[in-house]
């Protein structure tokens, strides 16, 4: 969702679009998403336009985004906050981002990294969650808590990575996620570091790949 936006508009256009990704992206699938953000960008893809156009034609734009009604009822608001409080551009820091309404922590670190180039946090999503407690990198149980939530994934992470890497390691495991590191049956013998992971093998029958010598 973070290469949704159109890369020859203004600046401050440019960001929006990376946040409305961001906000579609919650419990939708992925080219779900892309479309949704390309039917918008034909319509007109900016705070001013959003804000004008009437509810229900936003709901027929978002279709078949998961919970379109609610999240178009968010993106009417977030225009009107935008251009009421910040001249129509994106909030600057993840205590503006999190005011604006259907924002969350992960959206908020997205839009951060990818908007603002600002490391100000990891940007944790379903794949970086699930492939950092496969590595080990995180508790799958943390500490006197019952569940674990994205954020204590997060924290987990930051507590070790160096911030200089803290933007860099979304879009990497994402990419592993979506392609090797899957939910189901994960491809561990495609795996190029399944030598290094102590979950490897045990949600697949494959057989081990040896390392090559540049692993």
């Amino acid at each position: 969702c973070d290469r949704c936006h159109d890369l020859d508009a203004p600046p401050a256009v440019r960001r929006f679009q990376i946040l409305v990704a961001a906000m579609l992206s919650s419990q939708t699938r992925d080219e779900v998403t892309h479309a949704a953000v390309v039917r918008l960008r034909h319509h007109g893809l900016d705070p001013a336009n959003i804000l004008r156009t009437d509810l229900e034609t936003l709901k027929e734009l978002l279709k078949p985004v998961g919970f379109y009604p609610r999240k178009a009822e968010f993106l009417h608001k977030t225009c009107s906050i935008m251009l009421d409080q910040y001249n129509g551009d994106v909030p600057d820091t993840m205590q503006g981002l999190l005011a604006l309404p259907g924002i969350g922590p992960k959206m908020a670190h997205l839009t951060m990294n990818v908007a603002w180039n600002k490391a100000e946090g990891i940007c944790v999503d379903v794949h970086v969650d699930r492939i950092a407690v496969r590595l080990g990198w995180a508790p799958e149980t943390p500490s006197g808590k019952k569940n674990r939530s994205p954020e204590d994934t997060r924290k987990a992470l930051q507590e070790w990575l160096p911030r200089s890497e803290w933007m860099e390691i979304n879009p990497l495991l994402v990419g592993l996620g979506q392609t090797i590191c899957t939910p189901r049956a994960p491809k561990c013998g495609e795996c190029s570091i399944n030598h290094m992971c102590p979950s490897a093998f045990k949600q697949t029958t494959a057989s081990p790949r040896k390392p090559s010598k540049e692993s």
